[in-house]
């Protein structure tokens, strides 16, 4: 149940973000969430785990069942962007095992994971949970810098900021649940 009604305007019954109240916002918040989709040099298993981590942690059904190597180009079709979509060179798109591998609670001791990966994950919890100590915690910041350049922790971190907003977002306001995209989210997690 949705807890606004969802007003877009003509044309844009497709998109998610409610437009109809504050068409700047709904606007800006959709320009960054193509930023960050089609700006990032991350592969897609990389990019993957930190969103479907921060998918669990919000709550946001929707977004438990989104996957970025098979619905981007819907995605930013929907969106009105005539770019080409950013799938290319970023790695072969992860399967069930690995959302589940990455949304669960033992995924600091995947095999599956790789070690890049474990950490996008580790980040994305830290900026979701626990941000007040992240700029102090040296430890993170050395392993995180051994793994990663600048702009790519760059990359995931305006990534993770991202998914944060939009997921709580659509979660709270119960648009998650008005979306077909959700039904195959309660399956991957009931299993």
């Amino acid at each position: 149940m949705t807890r606004i009604t969802i007003l877009q305007p003509e044309g844009r019954d497709d998109a998610i973000l409610p437009h109809g109240y504050r068409p700047r916002m709904a606007d800006a918040m959709e320009q960054l969430a193509q930023a960050v989709y089609q700006e990032t040099t991350l592969s897609f298993r990389e990019a993957e785990a930190a969103r479907i981590r921060i998918a669990f942690i919000n709550g946001c059904l929707m977004c438990q069942g989104y996957r970025i190597a098979e619905m981007l180009p819907d995605a930013l079709k929907n969106m009105d962007s005539g770019e080409a979509p950013n799938v290319q060179d970023r790695g072969e798109a992860p399967g069930d095992d690995f959302y589940r591998a990455a949304s669960g609670e033992g995924w600091r001791d995947d095999a599956m994971l790789s070690t890049r990966e474990r950490l996008a994950i580790e980040y994305a919890e830290k900026i979701a949970l626990t941000p007040v100590p992240l700029p102090y915690d040296d430890d993170f910041w050395d392993r995180l810098h051994a793994n990663y350049d600048e702009g790519e922790i760059a990359d995931l971190s305006y990534s993770i900021t991202c998914w944060i907003a939009t997921g709580r977002m659509v979660h709270i306001l119960g648009i998650d649940g008005s979306c077909d995209i959700g039904v195959g989210a309660q399956a991957v997690a009931a299993e």
